[in-house]
């Protein structure tokens, strides 16, 4: 194949991946939400422990509605497709490089393969290894150049989230104190109305950019770099808590934090969705990008076609 057909699987691959991101994204945004929450295991009562966690999500609780409708419920239809925009232009880009990088590497495995034949060695096939690599490359590839954007997406879609974990905190700090100074129950009442009232400020893509670059200058857009091939939750947004059992100054912290208060099982923590949205997602992608890879086809050798009977 030539570099055109790189360019062309490049963009079957954006154009399939915005399709099914955009049929999937609810189920992406409760995923994210799931494997984010940090709450951990009561084990020890002197850890000061928040709720025990909950099992990691399996498929009956993925299909149950409340799921969702604690999202609608608070967030409005709107919140289970908080950060879509960056997503989209995020998973373009990723499936954009993954697929224009992959193609460029297997024609040059294939070609290596093909040489090696010529001057004796080997069948001419490439082997399984060497399929890896080129995958490994190009994966490698698009986590390094897209890693800046899913940073966005990740904040955008647990913005929501961690500010209502500051709220309750907030909550909890009025309850105490009323309690100490024996404050009137109308007028806890008052101040509990009116904390609730406080609407979450708006949250766009500037808004998580500049907050990203804040806390961590231009390297913040590469937190979790090293994690992002397995996923990790360092990329959500950290106020969350004053415990310091839910707060991660890197990989090793995060992973070391995650076993002692959540143990193993908080690896896993919404893989039941994200099984079904990896499942249902990769269908649609494949589907699309091949019959875009199909058209692209058709229409290049018509366009042969035309350019050689104008030429004779």
């Amino acid at each position: 194949m030539s570099k055109s057909d790189a360019v062309a699987n490049g963009l079957a691959g954006a154009g399939g991946g915005i399709i099914a991101q955009i049929i999937t994204y609810p189920l992406q945004t409760i995923n994210t939400r799931q494997q984010t929450e940090r709450r951990a295991n009561k084990k020890k009562k002197n850890e000061g422990s928040l709720d025990s966690a909950p099992a990691p999500g399996t498929l009956l609780q993925i299909l149950q509605p409340i799921l969702f409708h604690q999202v609608i419920k608070t967030e409005g239809w709107g919140g289970l497709y908080s950060g879509l925009k960056p997503s989209l232009f995020g998973t373009a880009a990723s499936q954009g490089i993954y697929y224009y990088f992959y193609q460029v590497f297997k024609n040059r495995a294939e070609a290596i393969a093909a040489s090696r034949k010529a001057k004796g060695h080997g069948d001419g096939n490439v082997g399984m290894f060497s399929w890896l690599v080129v995958a490994a490359i190009a994966g490698s590839l698009n986590v390094l150049l897209t890693n800046p954007i899913w940073v966005l997406v990740t904040r955008m879609q647990t913005h929501t989230q961690a500010e209502r974990k500051i709220m309750e905190g907030k909550k909890e700090v009025l309850i105490r104190e009323a309690s100490e100074s024996g404050l009137q129950g109308s007028d806890l009442q008052d101040k509990l109305a009116e904390l609730d009232s406080i609407k979450p400020c708006p949250y766009g893509t500037l808004h998580a950019a500049c907050e990203v670059f804040n806390e961590a200058g231009i390297t913040g857009f590469w937190k979790g770099i090293f994690p992002t091939l397995i996923m990790s939750r360092l990329q959500a947004k950290q106020e969350i808590g004053g415990n310091s059992s839910l707060r991660y100054s890197g990989t090793l912290d995060a992973v070391t934090k995650m076993i002692r208060y959540e143990g193993v099982l908080g690896f896993y923590k919404g893989m039941g969705t994200k099984i079904v949205q990896s499942v249902f997602a990769a269908s649609v992608l494949f589907m699309v990008k091949e019959e875009l890879v199909k058209a692209y086809m058709v229409l290049a050798d018509k366009s042969k076609k035309v350019l050689l009977n104008l030429s004779k």
